[in-house]
């Protein structure tokens, strides 16, 4: 693996949570892997008065927890000459001076401003980048999700962000796009010839997309109460995965053809206005319940959230998709915490064959099915028929299973491996344009107003289930069941 290029990588927000568990090993294991080289450098930015030392030895306490068993003492000896500490305070124009001095006589080298804070930092931060001169035609600006709470929102900031940045500059990240099985998916869809005849209506009935979690709202129930499921999992997550499902062939894997063509799934999305979003969106709060055998608080009961909040943390919504190819295949997607175990999967439900001629087998699963399974464990699982052995010809489903960890025998990157490093290199395929975010924003604006609207408060569901029993109905009324009902 080649070195590359030098790049300077300055982390703001750099001691909050996301920084310490997930940027800081991620950019460890790249440098152990020889991709980072001795030239480059990284700097932890926050508000807190830290020491260079101090700041080291709290990364290196990180490093230990999140990378494990892969920690190497050597490793990091080199890696933390690396490092290094700017305190600022965000809003304080005066701060980015010293910001300023750090980086002087290193104009050639790649910039990449991570924003790891409050969306409603992003537009001063970029502002006092510009008034200190620091921004380069080599910088590029990361931005966390997410992305404003509405359209108008989304747009002040991207107006405020693209007045100091291009947009070429600007990426903006959804981490799920960075997992090997969403790579692995794209693989799947347009470098078989298998999939493609089939992936269209006639032959695919539906598509379920999940991402569920075991967890509460844990140490975030400040910035969750003021969120909820729908514009923390679904405006991002779901819509990004749904589009890699339901996309067109690019012309290339160039990054605008790649975008272009999500775009024309996110604009073809059939609109969930008024009464519509009462049948076809489910939004649920959990209340107390068991998960893994412990007890947990219901949303309620948890740290930092109001006691009368209708915030919702759970949503299942069928999406519908007005294109040739996908006219008439519901797809149906969940999200939501506390439930009854972690994972994200898409499941393609195909039809059945017109007209049986042998004994068919006594389940509710359909004879062909494709699971995608993105963690906790990375597979790809065709269901399919085949003859049961013995006298007679009556069939048995049976599957045909690829786990990416046993087949490959090697450690998949980390999303922000791939996604960090990518922002180095330039490369902007796996980071939203501002065309997406607007259009993601404008499908999802409706359904809150609706919400609004009909007064529809949250439906409880206990923790440690899979969510309120209207979710299954809305399923039902289709004559179809969540995946892992059947």
């Amino acid at each position: 693996m080649t070195f590359l290029p030098h790049f300077d990588m300055l982390l703001f927000g750099g001691t909050g949570d996301l920084v310490t568990r997930k940027l800081l090993p991620a950019l460890y294991r790249r440098y152990a892997a020889g991709q980072v080289s001795a030239e480059s450098r990284i700097f932890g930015i926050a508000r807190s008065a830290l020491s260079r030392s101090t700041y080291t030895a709290q990364a290196e306490a990180a490093c230990r927890e999140f990378v494990g068993k892969e920690f190497d003492a050597r490793q990091w000896e080199g890696f933390s000459r690396l490092l290094d500490y700017v305190r600022l305070d965000a809003g304080a124009e005066k701060d980015y001076a010293a910001l300023a001095d750090t980086l002087k006589d290193r104009e050639a080298v790649i910039r990449v401003f991570f924003f790891s804070t409050a969306s409603n930092l992003f537009s001063v931060i970029c502002q006092n980048l510009a008034r200190s001169r620091v921004v380069t035609p080599l910088s590029r600006v990361v931005l966390e999700k997410p992305l404003g709470h509405d359209t108008a929102s989304a747009d002040l900031i991207n107006e405020q962000v693209g007045a100091v940045f291009t947009e070429s500059q600007i990426y903006r990240i959804d981490h799920y796009l960075g997992k090997e099985a969403v790579q692995n998916l794209m693989a799947l869809r347009f470098g078989n010839a298998l999939f493609e005849p089939l992936w269209r209506r006639g032959l695919i009935k539906h598509i379920q997309i999940t991402v569920a979690e075991e967890l509460g709202v844990e140490r975030r129930g400040n910035f969750y109460d003021k969120t909820g499921a729908l514009r923390d999992m679904v405006q991002n997550h779901l819509l990004q995965l749904l589009c890699i499902m339901a996309m067109e062939p690019p012309a290339s894997s160039d990054p605008d053809a790649v975008r272009d063509e999500k775009l024309k799934v996110l604009r073809a999305l059939r609109p969930l206005r008024d009464r519509d979003v009462l049948t076809k969106s489910v939004r649920g709060q959990y209340k107390a319940g068991a998960s893994r055998g412990v007890a947990v608080p219901g949303y309620l009961d948890e740290a930092d959230i109001a006691p009368d909040s209708t915030t919702e943390t759970f949503v299942a919504l069928k999406v519908e998709i007005d294109t040739w190819r996908w006219a008439g295949v519901p797809l149906y997607l969940r999200t939501g915490k506390r439930l009854q175990d972690r994972v994200t999967e898409l499941v393609v439900t195909f039809d059945e064959v017109p007209y049986p001629i042998f004994e068919m087998p006594n389940t509710n699963h359909t004879a062909n099915e494709l699971v995608i399974r993105l963690q906790p464990d990375e597979s790809i699982t065709m269901t399919i028929l085949a003859k049961n052995p013995g006298e007679g010809m009556r069939l048995k489903p049976v599957s045909l299973a690829l786990h990416l960890g046993e087949s490959f025998k090697t450690r998949s990157l980390d999303a922000y491996e791939r996604l960090l490093m990518d922002t180095v290199k330039g490369n902007l395929t796996l980071f939203m344009r501002r065309d997406e975010l607007d259009a993601a924003w404008a499908w999802i604006d409706p359904i809150r107003a609706a919400w609004e609207q009909f007064d529809e408060g949250p439906k409880t569901y206990i923790a440690g289930t899979w969510g309120p029993a209207a979710s299954s109905a809305m399923l039902s009324r289709d004559g179809f069941a969540w995946h892992d009902e059947l």
